[in-house]
């Protein structure tokens, strides 16, 4: 065997690069046909914005503020609370656009004041699948 001959005979280079090529554009393809199909790439489009709430309690109202932050869809924003009535109804009522700062909604109780419960702003996605709450506050009173 000469072994000039070795080192210059170069025929088996070419279909190896081909197949090693081959193999990873079809790794690539089967990346991204299964990143559809299993709706993969949906949830990074449906991240909560980043907003600052305020609450002012006054007797049996709360002031729920939009302080600072990215400004939301009315449709996508509700408060919430167990004591008044309306739970659960978004700012789409009052804001048909978006809510950004500055913008307030007023919730009214229909107990006797809200006695330590929980209120939260709540976001969620246009298309249901992801919520968020935003923003929370425990009013005085209570146990």
């Amino acid at each position: 065997m000469k072994l000039k001959q070795l080192f210059t005979d170069d025929s088996a280079v070419s279909p190896v690069i081909g197949v090693i090529l081959m193999v990873a554009v079809t790794v690539i393809l089967a990346a991204v046909i299964g990143s559809f199909v299993l709706n993969l790439g949906q949830g990074v489009q449906q991240t909560a914005p980043q907003a600052s709430f305020s609450f002012d309690y006054n007797g049996g109202n709360v002031t729920v503020t939009h302080q600072s932050g990215d400004s939301i869809s009315g449709s996508q924003l509700n408060t919430t609370g167990a004591s008044w009535s309306g739970n659960g109804e978004t700012w789409e009522n009052k804001y048909s656009n978006s809510i950004s700062a500055g913008d307030s909604i007023v919730k009214n109780t229909t107990a006797s004041g809200f006695n330590g419960e929980t209120i939260r702003v709540v976001w969620t996605s246009q298309n249901g699948e992801t919520s968020a709450t935003l923003s929370q506050s425990t009013a005085p009173g209570g146990a």
